[in-house]
């Protein structure tokens, strides 16, 4: 994980990038955009090597270009994480808890899932929820995909650090997943692999 502490100049500084990826950059209009995106490639490169280059297939989908790693990439507003995996699946997002997700939240729960009735820990709960199926929907490789019906989080009471699971059906297939999760500061955090 990073928080995005450093303006844009410091962070263009810490990254090697390919002429493709300076107009990139340099096409976003917003500066947080900007920074977001440099954080990210700051961040794999510290984990990977300055060589690190991502790529993205037809479906968007983040890779390291001439690498056996997977990679899975979330940000929200100041802080970015990544999770990298050698012969293993990995999925990893992370939410700033600012919106009113109650508002929501029948597109992505489903008559099996339950939320906690505490007031107090129902918003969290909530975006754990989302951030569980974000996690899911990124390891499993498939796009069209349906938060509410394809993807389940077995219940659970929700702490400030902890294990949850979950399943997705695809097809005629049950793939179960066990996932864990953190609450820091105002974000919700939740990673798995396979």
């Amino acid at each position: 994980m990073w928080e995005i502490t450093e303006d844009f100049d410091t962070l263009y500084e810490m990254v090697s990038l390919s002429k493709v990826e300076k107009a990139k950059v340099s096409s976003f209009r917003n500066e947080n955009r900007k920074r977001e995106w440099l954080s990210v490639r700051a961040l794999i490169q510290s984990m990977a090597g300055k060589d690190a280059k991502i790529v993205y297939n037809s479906d968007n989908k983040p890779f390291l270009r001439n690498s056996d790693y997977r990679i899975s990439i979330s940000h929200s507003r100041d802080l970015t994480a990544i999770m990298i995996g050698k012969d293993i699946k990995v999925g990893i997002d992370l939410e700033y808890m600012a919106g009113n997700i109650d508002r929501i939240h029948e597109k992505f729960i489903n008559e099996q899932e339950r939320i906690t009735g505490d007031p107090e820990m129902k918003k969290f709960h909530l975006y754990l929820h989302w951030c569980a199926k974000e996690a899911l929907f990124k390891i499993i490789d498939k796009q069209d995909i349906n938060f509410r019906t394809a993807l389940t989080i077995k219940p659970f009471e929700p702490d400030d650090h902890g294990f949850l699971r979950g399943y997705v059906v695809n097809g005629s297939r049950t793939d179960d997943y066990e996932l864990e999760y953190l609450h820091h500061e105002n974000y919700a955090l939740v990673w798995c692999c396979k």
